[in-house]
């Protein structure tokens, strides 16, 4: 009998968006993602999970190495994801204090990012959110998060035409392709990352 290959495993995306008001430009490109990558991404599962539940990081919360409930639920899909797609627009040169506090949590003891595969996406004025991404790369740094570094997504909100419908959904399709582009090259990462592991 011929040999069956063995099925690529899926790669499981945490989606994070670092804005939560209700009309964010940075979660309808999460919204995005996931269409895409059911669409056109074979392997790839993109799930979002919403950080504005999480109370304001305090370590006083941690009892006995336990964290409120809602903080483990987080914790553990941050755990369970094989990627991470961070999604936020730039505050004053750098990300939001929401995402800063989700990923503060998560690096608690045990830290749950951990050798995990990430891109960003941002959308923004200005320069997009560039200036943004270059600190979330150095927050990376510490909490052990692998980048890719191309192809990176900036996308400026308020220059026209809109990229986006009356309803806040992408419309674009050129922003569409440059974000399939990040997604096939995080899926690519992930796998490679999972292969050196497995050696």
């Amino acid at each position: 009998m011929e040999a069956v290959a063995a099925a690529k495993p899926v790669i499981k995306v945490a989606a994070l968006c670092g804005s939560v008001r209700k009309g964010s430009f940075n979660r309808s490109l999460i919204h995005s993602a996931i269409e895409i990558s059911k669409e056109s991404i074979k392997g790839m599962e993109i799930v979002y999970i919403d950080i504005s539940p999480l109370p304001m990081l305090n370590t006083d919360l941690e009892v006995d190495g336990t964290f409120p409930p809602v903080v483990e639920v987080f914790r553990k899909k941050i755990l369970e994801a094989d990627s991470i797609l961070f999604a936020s627009p730039e505050y004053n040169y750098s990300i939001t204090a929401p995402l800063k506090n989700a990923i503060d949590w998560a690096s608690r003891p045990p830290n749950c990012w951990a050798d995990k595969a990430a891109a960003i996406l941002s959308a923004s004025g200005g320069s997009g959110g560039a200036r943004s991404h270059y600190h979330l790369r150095q927050i990376g740094v510490f909490v052990d998060l692998h980048f890719i570094n191309k192809p990176e997504f900036f996308l400026n909100v308020f220059q026209p035409p809109s990229k986006f419908d009356s309803n806040g959904k992408l419309v674009d399709a050129e922003v569409k392709e440059k974000l399939k582009g990040v997604l096939l090259a995080l899926h690519a990462f992930s796998l490679r990352l999972q292969t050196k592991h497995l050696k």
